[in-house]
């Protein structure tokens, strides 16, 4: 009994340390995944391909890193909201490139797509500190924009993009109208216990006061201890059926925030899953995110009349079959590999911040 016992204990033990040994060693590699298999680090497609018109952008971050960015422009004189994109951890920027020709459609607005250090055409290697300063190198680029109404940027960030995403907001409340978050984590300290149980006995919670070996985690992106102290206005993307973030995250981070802010939305689709709750939200995803834009990046009247005088008809392009075919196909492969109808229900009051239950 004693020896069985022992071996039991040598096991358990041998696979913490190896659990540890596995995170310490490439722990970079299992949070950013700039390369899908199968695919190449460069971009399948551009925006050209999809008719969309738009720049090339180079940018250099504060630490002398060359940055690679696509500018969409809904049109070339578009002073309406211009939404600062962060993607989710794996892939590149053109695997997103079909869920951003709808939203430029639906949103009339411009859209910034940044490439991370590491990712697609970008230079360096992934970190989290590198990350935050590429991001804060987009701000700087679009705020120093003259073809862009500056006062009404909108941070917009899916999984490891709303870490970004929140970490840039909190950094810039004079820069950065409003924040989205889509189906982000708390931490990355508590998806480590996620994708492996048996570390969230040693690893998880606040990254200041967490679990024995947080320090370990060189990236721990704890938007837990962010999103409470952001004063801009926030709106929560939530898929129920997301697979990979536990639900439960979002609803986390959003009663974080509304305990300080009291301009917050909370939405739930119910039938939305990881990375496809822009798919199965329908119209109702967009009309949510209008609405959030309209009430806290507001057009400014003389604006508006001016786009009224000149039209926004021609910008809206469909792309042709053989587009769609290639962008479904790139779609299919992302998802199955990574991180990859009208309001109907009650709206309850916490502080002044609303959640919504969304069906269809």
């Amino acid at each position: 009994m004693v020896s069985y016992m022992n071996v039991l204990l040598y096991g358990v033990g041998g696979l913490v340390v190896a659990g540890m040994a596995l995170l310490v060693a490439f722990q970079e590699k299992l949070v950013y995944v700039p390369v899908l298999p199968g695919l190449s680090k460069a971009y399948a497609i551009t925006p050209s391909r999809l008719r969309l018109t738009y720049e090339d952008i180079w940018l250099t971050s504060s630490d002398g890193v060359r940055l690679h960015a696509w500018f969409i422009k809904l049109f070339p004189n578009c002073r309406g909201p211009t939404i600062l994109f962060f993607q989710e951890n794996a892939g590149n920027i053109a695997h997103r490139l079909e869920m951003v020709r709808i939203m430029l459609q639906q949103l009339q607005c411009n859209v910034f797509m940044l490439s991370y250090r590491g990712y697609g055409a970008s230079d360096g290697y992934p970190s989290q500190h590198g990350i935050t300063k590429d991001a804060q190198a987009a701000l700087d680029h679009l705020c120093q924009r003259s073809d862009i109404d500056t006062s009404r940027i909108v941070v917009f960030g899916r999984s490891l993009g709303g870490a970004v995403g929140a970490v840039l907001t909190k950094n810039n409340p004079d820069k950065v109208a409003a924040l989205i978050l889509e189906n982000t984590f708390t931490s990355i300290l508590d998806m480590a216990g996620v994708l492996l149980p048996f570390l969230k006995w040693f690893i998880g919670g606040s990254s200041s006061k967490g679990k024995i070996l947080n320090f370990l985690v060189r990236s721990p992106w704890s938007t837990i201890d962010v999103v409470g102290q952001i004063k801009q206005p926030i709106l929560f993307l939530s898929g129920l059926q997301d697979e990979m973030v536990p639900p439960s995250h979002m609803q986390m981070l959003y009663a974080k925030a509304a305990t300080r802010n009291n301009r917050c939305l909370f939405v739930e689709f119910p039938t939305g899953m990881h990375m496809d709750t822009w798919l199965a939200g329908g119209d109702q995803y967009w009309r949510t995110i209008q609405q959030f834009l309209e009430q806290h990046a507001p057009v400014k009247k003389e604006v508006e009349s001016s786009q009224n005088e000149n039209g926004s008809d021609h910008v809206r392009h469909e792309m042709d079959e053989n587009a769609r075919v290639e962008v479904e196909h790139a779609c299919y492969i992302y998802s199955s590999c990574n991180d990859v109808p009208p309001i109907r229900g009650t709206a309850l009051q916490n502080s002044g911040c609303i959640h919504k239950q969304v069906s269809f």
